[in-house]
This record gives C-alpha cells, sequence and structure tokens, in this order.
C-alpha cells in the first residue's frame, strides 16, 4: 500500500528472532543502497533491544552503519547488529515487587524512540514474531519494510526465505558423513535438525542425504512404522538405517517436545531425536545412535543462493521505502521480488503440503515417512 510521507534522510534497520546465514548481506545491500540515495543508515542492537535498554551498550543502543562498517561482511554468517528471541516488545516480561512475572506492551516506547531519534523508517529482518512486531508498529504510524528471515522456510507468501538453503546443504553434509560410520558399525543414526513446526529442512535435507526415514510434523509418526522401515532394511542385507527427524515432529496423538518455555520468548522444541532413538535401540536391539544439529545449522557462511536472495531483499527494501511503500514485506516470486502486506504474511504457517512434488518424490523412491495404515 503506498502512502504519501515525508522525504527519507535516517533509516534504522533491525534483525530479530533467531541468526540465519544471509543476514549481514541483508544488511549490506539495505546500507549500500541506502548511502547511494544519500540516506543515513542505523543498526538497532539486539533486536529492539538496543532501543528499549541503551543503557546496556557503551557504544549505544543505535550505532551508525557507514560504509567502511559493512565491508566485506556478506560472507559472515551471524549479524553484525546483533539479534535476540527474547523480549518481545508486545509481551515484554517484567518482574512485579512481589515476584511475580507479567508481560507488557512497549511498541510504543519504540515509537517513541524513532521520533526522539529522527529516524524516518524502519527495515525489519525477522520470521514470524519479528514481522508481527513490525506490523504493529507499522499501524502506530512507523514507515516499515519486512524483510523474511528464518531457516525453517515457514514464511507465508514468499517462495523462500534466506537462511534455508544453508542449513539444508549442512544438514545434507552431515548426513553424508554419517553413512559412511553407520554402515561401518551397522547402526540406526538419528539425526535431529531444525525447523520448529514445518518439516522443510528436514524433508529437502532427508531427501538429498539419502535418509531411509524423515520424520516431520506435517505427518506423525507411528514408531512401529520406524521400526518395520529398520527391520525390512535388516532382512535385505542393509544393516544400518538413516533417520532424520524434524524437532517440532511428534507420534501419533502425542505432542511435540518442548525444552524450554519462557515469558517474552517462543518455546523451544528439541528432544525428539532423543525418544525416537530410545525407542529404536530398546525395541529393536540394534545400537543407535543420536546427532543433534541444532544450532550448528543457523552458523557458518551462507551459500551463494542464500546471499543473492539476502543481496536482493535488502536492496528491495531500499527500493521500497523510495517508492513510498510501508507496511508491506519483500517476497521471493521467482524470477522478481515483490511487495506483500505484512499482515497477509504472519500468522500462517507455510507448512509442507502433503500432495507436494517433493513428498511424492521421497515416497516413490521409497522413504519411510512412518505414519498409520
Amino acid at each position: 500500500m503506498t502512502q504519501v510521507l515525508k522525504p527519507i534522510k535516517r533509516v534504522a534497520i533491525s534483525t530479530g528472532g533467531g541468526d540465519a546465514p544471509g543476514l549481514n548481506a541483508v544488511i549490506r545491500a539495505a546500507v549500500l543502497s541506502g548511502l547511494k540515495r544519500g540516506w543515513e543508515m542505523y543498526g538497532i542492537r539486539d533486536g529492539f533491544h538496543g532501543m528499549l535498554s541503551p543503557e546496556q551498550y557503551p557504544e549505544g543502543g543505535i550505532i551508525r552503519l557507514t560504509r567502511d562498517r559493512v565491508r566485506g561482511i556478506t560472507h559472515q554468517g551471524g549479524t553484525i547488529i546483533g539479534t535476540s528471541n527474547r523480549n518481545n516488545p508486545m509481551r515484554y516480561p517484567i518482574t512485579l515487587p512481589d515476584g511475580r512475572q507479567e508481560e507488557v506492551d512497549r511498541t510504543d516506547e519504540i515509537v517513541r524512540a524513532f521520533a526522539l531519534h529522527q529516524l524516518d523508517a524502519l527495515i525489519t529482518v525477522g520470521g514470524d514474531g519479528s514481522l508481527a512486531i513490525g506490523n504493529v508498529l507499522s499501524q502506530k504510524g512507523l514507515r516499515v519494510i519486512a524483510v523474511p528471515k528464518t531457516i525453517d522456510n515457514d514464511l507465508d507468501k514468499t517462495d523462500v526465505t534466506f537462511g534455508f538453503d544453508s542449513a539444508v546443504a549442512f544438514a545434507v553434509d552431515g548426513i553424508d558423513r554419517l553413512h559412511s560410520t553407520a554402515a561401518s558399525h551397522g547402526r540406526v543414526m538419528v539425526v535431529e535438525v531444525m525447523g520448529r513446526y514445518a518439516g522443510w529442512i528436514a524433508l529437502e535435507a532427508g531427501i538429498a542425504g539419502s535418509a531411509d526415514i524423515i520424520l516431520i510434523p506435517e505427518i506423525p509418526y507411528d514408531i512401529t512404522k520406524v521400526l518395520e522401515k529398520v527391520k525390512e532394511r535388516e532382512a535385505a542385507g542393509r544393516f544400518f538405517t538413516i533417520v532424520v527427524v524434524a524437532e517440532g515432529a511428534k507420534p501419533v496423538g502425542g505432542n511435540v517436545s518442548v525444552v524450554e518455555k519462557e515469558a517474552g520468548r517462543a518455546e523451544r522444541l528439541g528432544g525428539v531425536g532423543e525418544k525416537v532413538s530410545a525407542e529404536i535401540m530398546e525395541l529393536t536391539g540394534k545400537e543407535t545412535r543420536l546427532v543433534v544439529l541444532g544450532h550448528l545449522l543457523r552458523g557458518g557462511t551462507p551459500t551463494a543462493f542464500d546471499r543473492l536472495i539476502a543481496l536482493r531483499f535488502g536492496a528491495a527494501a531500499i527500493r521500497a521505502l523510495a517508492e513510498g511503500q510501508s507496511g508491506v514485506m519483500i517476497a521471493l516470486d521467482p524470477p522478481y521480488v515483490k511487495y506483500v502486506p505484512i499482515s497477509e504474511a504472519i500468522g500462517k504457517m507455510k507448512q509442507v503440503p502433503l500432495d507436494s512434488d517433493i513428498l511424492q518424490t521421497a515416497k516413490d523412491m521409497g522413504i519411510s515417512f512412518c505414519e498409520p495404515d
């Protein structure tokens, strides 16, 4: 949606939620594109924490992003301005005098901070949670452009998010390495990967890495089917099995495994790989090993694919501001990038469609999802 707004002079960038390969590429493209237009570019430290608690930063909670500051960062993992998946400003946790915790809305403070620092616009880079914050800030009058980021690839209205390709590539490399050790010892290797409530990483990495079993949130698994697949391979003379498990996978009639849940942040999933591994070993007697790739999927150098998407998104965010856009998310619609309202992109998770070609490809190749009959 186009608005008639005052000329832009100063733009702030925020990176929120879990880190992902490609964040620095977004920052670099946005900063260089903004400087080319004569704008001043700034970075908010650690999501919005730099605005809400600036006293915690010796350099200040908002830093100037110059050409020198973003030089040579395209290939670097992480984010030079920091990120956070805690202290959501819409549900900010505070401790009351009696020790109880309560969540308060501090988004009005962010709006006031933008006015205080004479910042004209915000580029918020993040997943569903960060985009929801950006949507609220847009409704409160800030000029906001959102850039979708998540290794989970679960954001709606964009073909893919940057960070996903890098995560899949690393997972495949790990699975490749496990094949030789699994075959040498005749073991079952269970590999747990991130993805929260969507199975994209497990599915694509599992197929590319020649897994035998893939367990994803979209298809609740029957543990007896897991055991049947292991025994089927044994009967055929294949004495090892590779099982890829998404952290959000759950058994039929069961729930996801939650490691931690605290105020001001999303629940942290994990532990399903350990459960599956223990059940396989107990019920088959086969030696079973668990590998949890976890945050290794978030770190390291972004792939060329992720770098290019991130650079395109960063430059497109500046173009959107220059064109008078606000309240929109940059989306990939190959071969183009386009703008979609943030409100349409949040609140609806993009999961693996059960009728998708990629899912059918796996089944055609004999990969089991261990769904009940």
